[in-house]
This record gives C-alpha cells, sequence and structure tokens, in this order.
C-alpha cells in the first residue's frame, strides 16, 4: 500500500469522507496525467506524485501518466558539451541531441515507473515507439523553423494502454512518437496527454506544471473556465505564451470528449489527489460549454445527500 501521512484520525475520516463522492464518480474511469515540471525535478514532490498515482489506481481509478523531462535533457545535454537551442519555446532536435532526448525521457520513465511500483501500483513504462502505437508527423516551429527531429502526434493507437488498464497497470508513456519511415520525434508531453486524453475518452486530463493555473486580469488565478472562455483569453492575448500551448491542448481535449482539464501546480504538495478528490481543487479546471458547472454539480450532490 501507498505509504500515508501522519495525520490525526478525526482528520483522516473528514478527509475520506469529503474523498467518497469523488472515488465513487471516478471508479473505473481513465484519467490522464502530465507529469512535468519542477516536480520532476524534486526528488520529494516526485515520490509524492507516485504514491499519489498508486493510490488513484488502488482505488479503483485507471491513471495514465505522460511524463516530460525538459529539465533533464538540458542538464545530460551540458554535460555531453552540447548547448541546447529553442526557436519560440520549442527545442531544436538535430540527431546527436534526439539521442540524448532518448537517453534523458528513457532514465526519468525507468525513474517514475519504479517509484510508483515501491508505492503498491503496477507501473509499466512504454515509448510510443513499442508497437508503433503513437505515430507522429515532423512540426514546424514558429514562421516554419526547422525543428528537427520534434514532432506532433498524427495518431495513437491505444489497444496497447487499453489492455495495460485491463489488466491494472498504470501505463508510464514516454513522449516519443515514429513516422511513417520509422524516424523517431520528440513530442511535447503536453499535447501528446491530450491526444491520449481523447482517443481513450477520458474522464479527465490533468496538466502539471510550474504555476498555480491560469491567471485572470486581476493577476488570481481563475479556478473554473468554459471551453469559450479560454479561447477568448487566447484570442486576446491575455494567456502568458508559455501557457497558450498548454490552454490549447485542454482546449482540444474538452472539444473531443474528455470532461474536464486541469492545469494544476506540481510543486504543491500532494496537488493530484486535492484536484481529482475534494471540491476545492488545486488549480485552473477548463470544462466543455455544454457541461453543467461544477458549483451546480456540487450543490446537487449535497441535496442528493441531505447535506445541505
Amino acid at each position: 500500500m501507498p505509504d500515508l501521512p501522519n495525520i490525526r484520525p478525526a482528520t483522516a475520516a473528514r478527509v475520506l469522507a469529503e474523498a467518497m463522492p469523488y472515488l465513487r464518480e471516478y471508479h473505473g474511469k481513465v484519467l490522464v496525467v502530465r507529469f512535468g515540471g519542477r516536480a520532476m525535478a524534486d526528488a520529494s514532490l516526485m515520490s509524492a506524485f507516485a504514491r499519489d498515482v498508486a493510490l488513484l489506481r488502488l482505488s479503483g481509478m485507471k491513471p495514465v501518466v505522460v511524463h516530460g523531462g525538459g529539465w533533464r535533457i538540458d542538464e545530460q545535454m551540458r554535460k555531453m558539451g552540447l548547448e541546447p537551442r529553442r526557436v519560440g519555446g520549442f527545442r531544436v532536435t538535430d540527431a546527436e541531441t534526439l539521442n540524448v532526448v532518448e537517453m534523458a525521457l528513457d532514465e526519468l520513465n525507468q525513474e517514475l515507473t519504479g517509484l510508483i511500483n515501491r508505492h503498491g501500483g503496477r507501473a509499466i513504462g512504454i515509448n510510443g515507439q513499442d508497437g508503433r502505437f503513437i505515430r507522429a508527423r515532423r512540426m514546424a516551429g514558429p514562421d516554419g523553423a526547422d525543428l528537427g527531429f520534434v514532432g506532433e502526434p498524427a495518431s495513437v493507437d491505444v489497444e496497447l494502454v487499453d489492455l495495460l488498464l485491463s489488466r491494472e497497470f498504470v501505463p508510464v508513456v514516454m513522449p516519443i512518437g515514429v513516422g511513417e519511415d520509422g524516424t523517431a520525434y520528440h513530442i511535447n508531453s503536453d499535447l501528446l496527454a491530450s491526444r491520449l486524453a481523447r482517443e481513450l475518452g477520458a474522464e479527465k486530463l490533468v496538466l502539471m506544471t510550474n504555476v498555480a493555473g491560469i491567471a485572470g486580469a486581476d493577476g488570481r488565478t481563475v479556478w473554473i473556465l468554459r471551453a469559450r472562455e479560454a479561447q477568448a483569453m487566447l484570442r486576446e492575448g491575455r494567456v502568458e505564451p508559455a501557457m497558450a500551448r498548454r490552454v490549447e491542448a485542454a482546449l482540444a481535449a474538452v472539444r473531443e470528449g474528455v470532461r474536464s482539464v486541469h492545469i494544476i501546480d506540481g510543486g504543491v504538495p500532494d496537488a493530484l489527489l486535492l484536484e481529482v478528490l475534494t471540491a476545492d481543487g488545486a488549480g485552473t479546471a477548463i470544462r466543455s460549454d455544454a457541461t453543467p458547472d461544477f458549483l451546480e454539480d456540487s450543490r446537487a450532490y449535497l441535496l442528493a445527500t441531505g447535506q445541505s
């Protein structure tokens, strides 16, 4: 079983009671989680994340993890005397850089898989080249810049992921895809997580980053956004460039059947559990224009259970 912090029995009982409706609602549902940012660079946060993923799996949910690792790639490149280059926030990836990318991501994949297993989960690391289940195409940078071996997901064959989920494994996906000619491409983990969530018909997509969520006009985190509101913020330039691609990935997901996307700060301890199992959450939730409001959902639950 996952390691649990030392908390008072009364507090534990209250937390479990609050989590009950969410445990029931998401039992058997697929949750795709993009793990990245500073949480990957901090050993304690990475271990806590692995514990939280194991707990969700042991609670009957079906988490799928897609991880990033840009900081580790940069670190490895500099150790090898290579200077990272970026165009518009995208890493320029030549053949030599791609070798470093694959090496760094493979190390991270093994570390994360091992941590989830240590906390009681049954994780298996998979690469998009395994069975060529992630097909990629070369992606051009801003103004048509040549990024080298940087790709975007063209299609995903989720049969392998579905098989692992059916056997109660936690797939930990390394963001490498393969082109029609067998060429390997590094894929942005937000884009890949969004595509996987759509193909799997996931209930939720969680994108872990280094900020609390999407900031509104007053500089404060906006807790809930409809798709149309998020699109308006993008159109009006009210989303930071580093966050814009993440918001675009979120919008693609909610418009293709994912019920909600959550952008959360991975630097907050237990951010994943707070977002999935509590009413308060831990970041910005983007929802389809067609789904009921979170507050209405919560109010309906309280009325149904006589707790209001």
